[in-house]
């Protein structure tokens, strides 16, 4: 299991597929409310005037040398809903994240998000 101060110190590093190639760079680590456990991370994406953060799942993910290797391929990573560079996810698009991977998506306690970054 990657914990989150570890996954923090990557925080500019590469992500790359399964196959090796470049997704893009990670931005900031956002972790299960209910567990408090790195869950996802986002990873700035597009043309250097057109940045976005698109949300990348952690789980099958592995820590290399200068990079972090995800699960998912570099094309569905690349579809996955997005924000802008300095935007927020809103509460109400939480659950289209775990859609697009074909995730389980629960809420936190409470109702909360399921998500906090960290």
């Amino acid at each position: 299991m990657i914990q989150t101060a570890d996954i923090r110190e990557w925080r500019t590093h590469d992500v790359v597929d399964p196959g090796g190639h470049k997704i893009g760079t990670l931005e900031a680590v956002y972790v299960d409310t209910r567990t408090d456990e790195p869950s996802m991370v986002t990873v700035q994406v597009g043309m250097p005037t057109r940045h976005r953060l698109v949300f990348v799942p952690l789980e099958g993910a592995t820590v290399a040398p200068e990079q972090l290797r995800v699960a998912y391929d570099r094309a569905l990573v690349k579809k996955a809903p997005s924000i802008d560079t300095d935007g927020v996810l809103p509460a109400e698009d939480e659950k289209s994240v775990f859609e697009h991977y074909d995730l389980d998506y629960e809420p936190g306690p409470d109702g909360r998000r399921q998500l906090a970054r960290r």
